[in-house]
């Protein structure tokens, strides 16, 4: 089965870093095939005939932690759950949408449909977003380097982890996904 992993705040600000070639390595070390990085924000796919994408996870934070030195979150996706989210995409309607604006948070869980629908959140000027299962569709005209619906405000309204991709990487990753 074809897998995407999204690993959660490497190579930022100078922080976590981890070259791809190297975190390639670590996959190929655990035996995935055909395993393809894309940017150096930390995204793999990769190929994997045995377990389930709960099981993944761990044996790769493990394996990163040590290589690397430091820990980070691992938050697997199927490439079929990835073509869901793309076509899925509940702000995709809007016409004056740009799509560099568009953003998808990636969550480790899905979140209690109570919390979820009573979040206390105030959205900046123009700003959208849409819970769906484990995934938050983000619309930021001002870009998300100025929102304050980034991935730390999310993990603590709705208890859980959270990474998050812009929309044209979102979609790379599936073209890439795609190849053989």
């Amino acid at each position: 089965m074809r897998y995407l992993a999204l690993l959660r705040g490497i190579n930022v600000s100078g922080r976590k870093i981890a070259p791809m070639a190297d975190v390639k390595r670590v996959f190929e070390s655990l035996s995935f095939e055909n395993v393809r990085t894309y940017a150096q924000s930390g995204n793999v796919i990769f190929d994997c005939m045995r377990g389930e994408a709960a099981k993944i996870a761990p044996c790769v934070e493990e394996k990163l932690s040590n290589t690397f030195g430091f820990s980070t979150n691992v938050l697997i996706r199927t490439q079929r759950e990835l073509e869901t989210i793309i076509e899925n995409n509940p702000l995709i309607d809007n016409a004056n949408a740009r799509a560099d604006k568009r953003y998808v948070t990636f969550l480790l869980d899905r979140p209690d449909e109570t919390i979820a629908s009573n979040l206390d959140i105030k959205p900046g000027q123009g700003e959208k977003f849409v819970i769906v299962g484990t995934e938050v569709y983000l619309y930021c005209p001002n870009g998300y380097a100025r929102t304050k619906l980034n991935n730390a405000m999310f993990e603590t309204k709705l208890r859980t982890v959270a990474t998050t991709r812009n929309w044209k990487t979102v979609n790379k990753l599936l073209v890439i996904s795609k190849l053989s």
